[in-house]
């Protein structure tokens, strides 16, 4: 119930102050790191990353093998890490500069970012008082 008060309360903020990339950037070094950092931490508590890592991982670590299961863990994790961070970079770039470029699609894509956070929070709201 609090992941869907928090989308709901989320997808209210957005809707209520929508806010678009601007074609200048104007970004400064700090607010660089703060995003950065912000990013980080979104993603480190993420649990989608530890299901992943318990419900998929293990079928490719062979007890067995000439390697030790630690090595083998480090070296699936490492290239799992380096597709994502590669993946997230590209999607973030080209976003930044389709969107940057047309504040309308960017507004369009902020409300219904907001709309559907409230709507998924809705349903897990609804979904858990019914049941």
């Amino acid at each position: 119930m609090a992941g869907a008060g928090y989308l709901l309360w989320l997808g209210w903020g957005v809707l209520r102050q929508p806010t678009a990339p601007t074609a200048e950037g104007g970004s400064t070094d700090a607010s660089l790191v703060r995003v950065l950092l912000k990013g980080a931490g979104i993603s480190g508590l993420n649990p989608k990353a530890l299901l992943l890592y318990f419900s998929l991982f293990p079928q490719f670590i062979d007890p067995a093998a000439g390697w030790p299961v630690a090595a083998q863990s480090g070296l699936l994790s490492t290239v799992h890490l380096t597709a994502c961070a590669v993946v997230y970079l590209a999607v973030g770039v080209l976003a930044r500069t389709v969107l940057s470029s047309r504040p309308s699609a960017a507004r369009t894509v902020t409300r219904v970012s907001g709309a559907m956070m409230i709507a998924i929070g809705a349903f897990l709201l609804v979904e858990r008082l019914a049941g």
